[in-house]
């Protein structure tokens, strides 16, 4: 398990990965390009898209000219049917420029809305494939946070900012092309805000791209912390901690909420910066067109024309520094999604591994040696054979190794020297999912899903009939609480299965084991915790369950593993005791120990 650090409460990775040193992508070019290949699939759709772009910038580029020409055409002759059908020729641009605009937003809409289902569809199923290692040393809300509000980020730019962007780049061409045309001089006038514009913007985007990533950084702990407390709520009410977690909370709302201002506060210069230079460049072609139309050297229409245009200009100019940074914060958004992405995923099964079928369930453990850091052993010459059929309890103080070797067996770690084999074959020589669906488990905190309950029993094989869960259930003694309930099979659970006792989610899943059929199975403290009725029920179906079949039981009550075949005791890494409840008491070690020290607690509780 990774290290708390005590003073930020953040987990202190060991090894390469995205809490430490993850593979930054500062090039944004890169990140985009990451993206682009997402959206592959929509390549024809989007040069459709970029059709009707071109489209509705060219009808947006002739309106200007047609007004000056109007106004030309009008001042030359009044008496002249020039205006009604200069209008009439106006209204019919602006009507089909809404309707490519209309059809570049709804198809531009559905391009990004595939592209991030494509994105967080692969995001999932890498989550699906990294080691158990990675989920253990990330909050949950962190992780969530990447999968919803980032790829979030990239949905809304790419809905946004790539239709403005390629229209500003087009409107500025076409703008520039046209004035030229018309005057070079009146251009070039125009032209001579651009260097304020420039470097206000280069100044701006500068600060703006930081506090963007700080932004999407920050949001991320405040999920994760969040989900954290919103989990622990029972264990903050209880130690009166209420308080304390106003206050973590209040600091990192705080960071969010500072990385949040700034961003927007430079942000919000741009408009202001654009406004002000537009109104600077509206006065020299009000000024420098003023005199040269006394002159001669242009007419009404054309300085009307350059009003326009030069809107049109400072507007997309505008649009680009808008979009630029949105496209930061999506950039920020995607590495993020991108780094998860690049984590390492779970070794792949070995070239001469194979599917294990009809397993016996003999397992052995040969001199294994293993440790989560170097230097740190955290296992050290494990020993011992398990036969089929048989209980192998393990026991020992907490940190004695006990959940470790259930980790080296369902191979969500490997050994770092020794062999484990089952059924006589090399654990490394079976395939990781053909060895875990053999295997059956229930654990101190059983997991359950807000589904019915008949579908939470039948996640331990998912092809059973509803008779085969009932069956499984009356096994399991749940079938007469369930039935009890309002909606008896099809009473829906909720978040972590609350909505039932601790005790009754011990049942299922007890249930949903027997309905797998496992020929390994493991239980980890299945019955800590438990009234002293229900614990009847519990043993009485897990005794069932264990029958014929190999099992591996981690207590720390002893009174649960006394019928165990074999009970491996563990101190430091290391078997100190092995043998049979009655064997150990008779050699009077560490094991007769344990049992003297917690009799007598018992016995100071009554």
């Amino acid at each position: 398990m990774a290290e708390v650090n005590k003073t930020n409460r953040t987990p202190i990775r060991r090894h390469q990965g995205f809490g430490t040193a993850p593979p930054k992508v500062d090039d944004i070019r890169s990140t985009l390009k990451r993206i682009w290949t997402y959206m592959a699939s929509e390549k024809k759709l989007f040069f459709i898209v970029l059709g009707f772009i071109i489209a509705s910038s060219g009808l947006s580029l002739l309106a200007p000219y047609i007004l000056g020409l109007t106004v030309d055409k009008v001042i030359a002759d009044p008496a002249a049917d020039t205006l009604g059908k200069m209008l009439t020729f106006l209204f019919g641009i602006y009507f089909f420029q809404a309707v490519c605009l209309w059809l570049q937003n709804y198809w531009m809409i559905s391009i990004a809305q595939n592209t991030v289902f494509d994105m967080r569809s692969h995001l999932f199923s890498h989550l699906q494939k990294l080691p158990i290692l990675f989920f253990q040393e990330n909050q949950q809300g962190e992780l969530m946070s990447r999968l919803t509000n980032d790829v979030d980020n990239v949905s809304r730019t790419l809905n946004n900012a790539v239709i403005q962007f390629v229209t500003s780049v087009l409107t500025i061409t076409g703008t520039i092309v046209i004035m030229l045309w018309l005057s070079p001089l009146l251009t070039l006038l125009t032209l001579t805000i651009v260097p304020g514009m420039y470097f206000g913007m280069k100044w701006i985007t500068k600060r703006t791209g930081r506090y963007f990533k700080e932004q999407q950084k920050n949001l991320g702990v405040v999920n994760g912390y969040v989900e954290e407390m919103f989990s622990g709520q029972t264990i903050v009410s209880m130690f009166s901690r209420e308080e304390r977690v106003m206050e973590d909370f209040e600091e990192k709302n705080d960071a969010l909420r500072e990385s949040g201002y700034w961003a927007q506060v430079y942000t919000g210069f741009i408009p202001k910066l654009m406004n002000m230079l537009n109104n600077v460049s509206f006065a020299i072609i009000v000024g420098a067109g003023g005199l040269l139309a006394l002159n001669g050297a242009v007419s009404i229409g054309v300085i009307v024309t350059f009003t326009t245009y030069s809107r049109q200009f400072t507007r997309p100019l505008n649009d680009l520094a808008n979009q630029f940074n949105m496209i930061l914060s999506a950039v920020a958004g995607a590495e993020r999604v991108f780094q998860i992405i690049d984590e390492k995923e779970e070794k792949e099964d070995e070239s001469e591994a194979a599917a294990i079928t009809g397993m016996k369930g003999k397992i052995e453990f040969k001199d294994v040696h293993f440790s989560y850091e170097s230097g740190q052993e955290t296992l050290n010459h494990i020993n011992f054979t398990a036969e089929p059929g048989e209980t192998v309890a393990l026991v020992g103080p907490t940190g004695a190794g006990k959940t470790t070797i259930i980790s080296l067996l369902s191979r969500f770690y490997d050994v770092n020297s020794g062999e484990i084999l089952v059924d006589g074959r090399s654990i490394k020589q079976i395939t990781r999912t053909s060895l875990r669906s053999q295997m059956g488990v229930v654990l101190q905190d059983s997991t359950m899903f807000h589904t019915t309950i008949r579908e939470n029993i039948r996640y331990g094989r998912l092809k059973a009939s509803d008779e085969e869960v009932e069956h499984a259930a009356k096994a399991a003694h749940a079938h007469e609480f369930i039935i009890n309930l309002t909606q008896g099979y099809d009473t829906v659970l909720d978040s972590d299965g609350k909505g039932v006792s601790h005790g009754q989610r011990q049942l299922l899943s007890i249930a949903r084991a027997m309905l797998a059929d496992p020929a390994l199975l493991i239980l980890d403290e299945a019955t800590s915790s438990i009234d002293t009725v229900t614990e009847m029920k519990i043993n009485d179906a897990l005794s069932k369950l264990m029958k014929k079949r190999t099992s591996f039981v981690i207590a720390h009550r002893l009174n649960t593993i006394r019928s165990a075949d074999i009970i491996i005791v563990l101190r430091q890494g290391e078997i100190v005791e092995k043998g049979s409840h009655e064997q150990l008491l008779k050699k009077g070690g560490f094991y007769a120990e344990l049992v003297a020290a917690q009799r007598a607690e018992n016995e100071a509780t009554m």
